[in-house]
């Protein structure tokens, strides 16, 4: 079994800072309200604060959508520098809620 920490991964990984920049541009106080903003569940943010669970890509361009910065952007402040990023079976579910649009 494979431990989820993805503390190791890149050497200058520190999603704290997207987190923190996240709130900051979008004039929030804490990670609660960031969370509802992203709709998802506060506890998601607490674990990729720690690092148990990575930032997912469905996360990024929910991000993305909230606050406009291009999805490369928010990459670079967490610290990936991976050239290509790979949606997975299970980015789903990481407690983000699919969003309703009017037809």
């Amino acid at each position: 079994m494979i431990k989820a920490d993805f503390s190791g991964a890149v050497q200058h990984y520190n999603p704290s800072l997207l987190l923190d920049t996240l709130t900051k541009k979008l004039l929030l106080r804490n990670d609660a309200m960031l969370a509802r903003i992203l709709c998802i569940n506060a506890p998601v943010l607490s674990k990729i604060r720690t690092r148990k669970s990575p930032v997912s890509a469905a996360l990024l361009i929910r991000m993305h959508e909230v606050c406009g910065l291009e999805v490369r952007e928010l990459r670079r402040l967490m610290g990936d520098r991976r050239a290509k990023f790979r949606i997975g079976d299970n980015c789903f579910s990481l407690g983000v809620r699919p969003t309703t649009h009017p037809q």
